[in-house]
C-alpha cells in the first residue's frame, strides 16, 4: 500500500518551482542522460496512433509529452503538472502542445478522455497518490492504457543513486535538501510488483511490467 507520505501539494509544489531552472540539467547528470533513452523506450510501447489523445500526468519539463509526439506527431498530447516553473519550460521547448497546470487530484477533463495517460517519476511526489490513481482511471477511455515510470527494486544500483545524488546536487544547485526529499520519497514508494497491485485495487489491469538499467528503472503498462 502507499505510505502516507511526510508531504503536502504546497510544499511538493514550491520544492518543484525552486528545483526547475536545474531539474533537467541534473538528470542529465545523475544519470548520464541516460533517462531519456529509458522515457523514450517507454514511449515506443505504447500503440499511440494518428489523433489518438494523450495526457502526460505530472509532465515536469516535457520529457514524456516530447517522446510521444517524436513517435506520433499526429497524437494529441496533453501535459498537466501544479509546478508552473516546470510548465514553462515545457512550453518553451514545445510550444504548440496543450500544457496546463493543473493538480493530477482534481483533473478538469471530462470522464473517458484519454487513450493513454503516462506518469514519469511523478507518482510518488503526490501527497495522495490513490486519489490522482482514481482521477488516471476515470479520464482514461475504457480499454485505455496506463504507464507509470519511476525507480524500480531497491538493489545496489539504486542505494548508489541514492548516495550520489545529494553529493551532485550539493556541488550543482543550492537546493541540496530538496534532493534529499526527493530519496526520502523514493526510499518509501512500493516496488513494482506491489504498484502493480495497488493499480489493481483502482481497477486496472495488468499488460505489461518492463525493468530498465539493471532493474533501477521500472515501468508498469495497465489497462482500463
Amino acid at each position: 500500500m502507499f505510505m502516507t507520505v511526510f508531504k503536502t501539494s504546497e510544499n511538493i509544489q514550491k520544492l518543484f518551482n525552486a528545483v526547475a531552472s536545474k531539474y533537467d540539467f541534473m538528470n542529465n547528470i545523475i544519470s548520464l542522460g541516460l533517462h531519456k533513452v529509458v522515457k523514450k523506450e517507454c514511449a515506443a510501447e505504447l500503440d499511440i496512433k494518428a489523433h489518438d489523445r494523450v495526457l502526460d500526468a505530472c509532465c515536469g519539463t516535457g520529457d514524456f509529452a516530447y517522446f510521444i509526439k517524436q513517435k506520433e506527431p499526429m497524437a494529441f498530447v496533453s501535459g498537466v503538472d501544479f509546478s508552473q516553473n516546470m510548465l514553462n519550460i515545457a512550453k518553451k521547448r514545445m510550444p504548440d502542445t496543450d500544457f496546463q497546470l493543473m493538480d493530477v487530484t482534481n483533473l478538469a477533463f471530462e470522464d473517458n478522455t484519454f487513450d493513454f495517460v503516462t506518469m514519469g517519476f511523478g507518482l510518488r511526489n503526490i501527497a495522495n497518490p490513490e486519489k490522482a490513481l482514481f482521477e488516471v482511471y476515470r479520464v482514461l477511455k475504457p480499454g485505455g492504457k496506463f504507464l507509470q515510470l519511476d525507480f524500480g527494486c531497491k538493489n545496489i544500483f539504486n542505494k548508489f543513486f541514492d548516495f550520489l545524488t545529494p553529493l551532485v546536487a550539493g556541488i550543482f544547485t543550492p537546493n541540496r535538501g530538496a534532493y534529499k526529499y526527493l530519496i526520502k520519497s523514493k526510499k518509501e514508494f512500493p516496488e513494482p510488483d506491489e504498484l502493480i497491485r495497488d493499480f489493481q485495487k483502482i481497477g486496472f489491469k495488468f499488460v505489461k511490467k518492463k525493468d530498465f538499467l539493471f532493474h533501477t528503472l521500472s515501468a508498469q503498462i495497465m489497462k482500463k
